[in-house]
């Protein structure tokens, strides 16, 4: 049987358990917009008023964690650093700096593959009015995108830009730490059961009331069908995909998933699902193994203990790291 049957079987078991559970379950849940995204959180908790505090709580922190690295919001904390960190040494919150030193030990895994410099490029595309910019305007700007452009001062959470044309965009880690954060706050005040998502990031509180959670993986060439179903407990999945923030111009698909060395769109790979212990780790290394490419991508995975993924290629063809390959045997 393959690997994708026994996953569906798998479920279908699954399902039937958490079914029999629900009837007696108390699930609350609620859908927002914030960080540019659809966020979904789901909880089980037998008061209601707690319920909606929980949720109201969660909800307060995504929108305090958006206000300090959204790239688009001119008073944000990160606004702040691209306006000023290439004039001089800028202060920074802990928690910011700590997401790029966490950025930075990403870059320096893959050899530049995450790279939260190639916004120094990436602001160039307009997803919404379908703007590339063109090879004139992209030559110019690909000296800025270098993660070592980015000095990082340990002593006192201080950050300069060594490049004038440098821009950070946390886009590939900062929802992947978003959902992570608000499942700790979650967990802390006694939940044992959630879900939450923010896009392609989610983070699961232990299981779904006795069953582990279903998760799908879409494909990505038809939103109304998926590739692989995955039981996952108590863990985090992440998907980058080439249909999130797209266009289709002249025949080629622009999205925003940029090659840090071109300034292009990557192409070779529609999607690349990360499960793993910890979502602001997922959040990277999907991003991270979509622009390394298919080998470098499973080799990447492979080396690292507890992680796991699912690669769907320009062909449509999957492929899965040791630990689920080994299952389809």
């Amino acid at each position: 049987m393959s690997l994708a049957k026994k996953m569906v079987a798998n479920i279908c078991f699954c399902s039937l358990l958490v079914f029999c559970d629900l009837s007696e379950a108390a699930w609350f849940s609620r859908d927002g917009a914030v960080m540019g995204t659809t966020v979904h959180i789901e909880i089980w908790v037998e008061d209601e008023v707690v319920a909606h505090q929980l949720i109201d709580m969660a909800f307060t922190e995504l929108h305090r964690i958006d206000s300090l690295l959204s790239p688009y919001k001119p008073q944000s904390e990160l606004s702040r650093l691209n306006k000023k960190a290439a004039s001089g040494e800028i202060q920074v919150s802990p928690e910011l700096f700590e997401l790029l030193k966490r950025s930075h030990e990403f870059s320096v895994e893959t050899a530049g593959a995450f790279d939260i410099t190639f916004a120094s490029v990436g602001h160039a595309y307009n997803y919404r009015e379908q703007q590339k910019p063109t090879e004139a305007q992209i030559w110019p700007l690909l000296s800025a995108v270098n993660f070592r452009h980015i000095h990082l001062n340990h002593n006192g959470a201080g950050v300069t830009f060594s490049h004038p044309d440098t821009r950070v965009d946390l886009g590939g880690i900062a929802k992947g730490y978003a959902v992570e954060r608000v499942a700790r706050l979650l967990a802390q005040r006694g939940v044992r059961s959630a879900q939450v998502t923010a896009g392609g990031d989610t983070r699961f509180i232990g299981n779904r009331q006795g069953a582990p959670w279903s998760v799908g993986i879409r494909d990505p060439r038809n939103k109304q069908a998926v590739v692989a179903v995955l039981p996952l407990v108590d863990e985090a999945m992440s998907t980058s995909g080439d249909y999130e923030r797209y266009f289709i111009k002249e025949g080629e698909r622009y999205h925003h998933i940029i090659d840090p060395g071109s300034g292009h769109s990557i192409k070779g790979i529609r999607s690349v699902t990360i499960i793993g212990p910890e979502a602001t780790a997922t959040d990277a290394l999907s991003t991270s193994v979509f622009v390394l490419g298919v080998e470098k991508g499973l080799a990447l995975v492979n080396k690292r203990q507890g992680f796991e993924v699912v690669i769907v290629d320009s062909k449509g063809e999957l492929f899965f790291s040791n630990g689920l390959a080994k299952q389809d045997k």
